[in-house]
């Protein structure tokens, strides 16, 4: 199966092709709302070690958007990501 054929794919090269990414421990962005999921498999993201989600991976400068090691490894090149360490 081709990477471009991957049912982890639905659209997201509208708002990350190209973007500039940062490898960061995950930490609540919003009030109310304790987890985000990876872009792409939806794996789970948190602040809670001992859930066995995620608490680390890629993510914009905004940290709106979150994507696991596996997907940024699968989609890196496709993608065409750029990586900063963190300047802010």
């Amino acid at each position: 199966m081709s990477i471009k054929n991957d049912w982890r794919l639905q659209g997201q090269e509208k708002y990350l092709k190209g973007n500039t990414l940062y490898f960061k421990k995950y930490t609540i962005q919003r009030e109310n709302w304790d987890h985000d999921h990876c872009e792409f498999c939806s794996k789970k993201f948190s602040v809670f070690k001992d859930s066995g989600d995620l608490t680390e991976g890629y993510t914009t400068k905004d940290k709106y958007r979150w994507i696991c090691k596996v997907c940024f490894k699968d989609f890196k090149d496709l993608f065409q990501w750029k990586l900063e360490e963190e300047k802010w």
